[in-house]
């Protein structure tokens, strides 16, 4: 395990610890409350949302630093991906919610360790940056570890917290 991998899934669990810990501590009314005008999930299922992306976000990054491309994944196909998540975890418990975040963080936290310096300096087109070459440590540092705190501060906002 190199410095540099075991520095970003420490943060990946630092950002997943921040959310789970203020999830954990906000009303029922709270967890369903729509998270801004334009971006109509609740709390809950933003929550949902971060825990069930780990997975994706690190097998992209995983990709790209075995030197191969990630072409398929959009913005749009992320923009259908979270409506379909929206629908499906409407009601998501806030227990369920919190669990899942947990746990695939640190499923992520621990691919990301087994990563070597080589294996995050290594750069592919990426869809989501329109193609341009990023490096493995830029995909996980702009999406899995970037991830919940991008989104409990836009909680943090809906909530007036």
């Amino acid at each position: 395990m190199s410095r540099r991998s075991e520095s970003l899934a420490n943060r990946i669990e630092e950002g997943a610890n921040a959310l789970a810990s203020f999830a954990d501590g906000i009303s029922e009314k709270e967890w369903q409350t729509p998270t801004s005008a334009t971006d109509k999930r609740s709390v809950g299922v933003i929550v949902h949302h971060v825990a069930s992306m780990y997975p994706i976000e690190v097998g992209a990054a995983k990709v790209v630093a075995g030197g191969k491309a990630v072409t398929d994944v959009t913005w749009e196909a992320v923009a259908g991906i979270n409506a379909k998540h929206a629908g499906e975890q409407a009601s998501v418990t806030k227990a369920a919610a919190i669990e899942l975040l947990r746990r695939n963080s640190r499923e992520a936290a621990a691919t990301v360790r087994a990563l070597s310096d080589a294996e995050l300096d290594a750069a592919a087109p990426f869809s989501l940056s329109y193609g341009a070459p990023m490096t493995a440590q830029f995909v996980i540092e702009d999406h899995a570890l970037r991830h919940s705190w991008h989104h409990l501060a836009r909680i943090r906002k809906a909530l007036g917290r």
